[in-house]
């Protein structure tokens, strides 16, 4: 009776999920998260991961342009980014909205309204991220490597539009750059690679 009621509390609080998926140590996660960066960027790059209370800390400072973001052990799959600096105002507000418990519409509608009300501050020139994601299993968490990752890319352009930048609403090809979002304050340019495999 004991252990089912201990195992409900964890459950309800949380604290269940976070003792099954163990945060890894600092210095791996800055080694993953950096595979989304450019090589030449590495180096220089600031890095926000993980300590052992699930709180998003920084891990690493950085004397370059690039944030680099850890994979977060409570989501399935892996997934680390880097994005240029300017663009830290509109993830972390992303990131404060998530934990507030908003959908992905709600965020978005949000850093809308703030974007055009003059709230939100958003880069004033091309920004780019690079998101690296591999299946959990491709991913070691003692020695930070990932077996066939993929890479892929984004610029934003916040309110860029199919006109603005001669670019199409969808993808008619490989790698083909397209934009998402025309016209609003998330515009971005998206370049997704074959994966590895795939038929052309």
């Amino acid at each position: 009776m004991k252990k089912t009621v201990l195992l409900l509390v964890l459950v309800l609080t949380g604290a269940w999920s976070v003792a099954q998926t163990p945060v890894p140590a600092a210095d791996i996660q800055v080694k993953a998260a950096l595979l989304a960066a450019p090589s030449e960027k590495r180096e220089a790059a600031a890095v926000l991961g993980y300590n052992q209370q699930g709180e998003l800390v920084t891990l690493r400072k950085g004397t370059n342009e690039l944030i680099c973001l850890a994979d977060d052990p409570n989501q399935k799959g892996f997934s680390v980014s880097c994005y240029h600096q300017d663009l830290e105002p509109f993830m972390a507000r992303g990131r404060e909205l998530r934990k507030a418990g908003k959908n992905t519409q709600e965020i978005f509608e949000t850093r809308e309204q703030e974007a055009v009300n003059g709230k939100l501050a958003l880069p004033k020139q091309p920004t780019t991220l690079f998101v690296f994601t591999a299946p959990d299993e491709n991913y070691n968490k003692t020695t930070g490597e990932v077996k066939d990752g993929y890479l892929r890319y984004v610029v934003y352009i916040p309110f860029a539009t199919a006109e603005s930048t001669g670019l199409p609403l969808k993808p008619e090809g490989p790698a083909m750059p397209w934009i998402m979002h025309p016209g609003t304050h998330g515009a971005h340019i998206m370049i997704s690679p074959p994966k590895a495999g795939s038929t052309p």
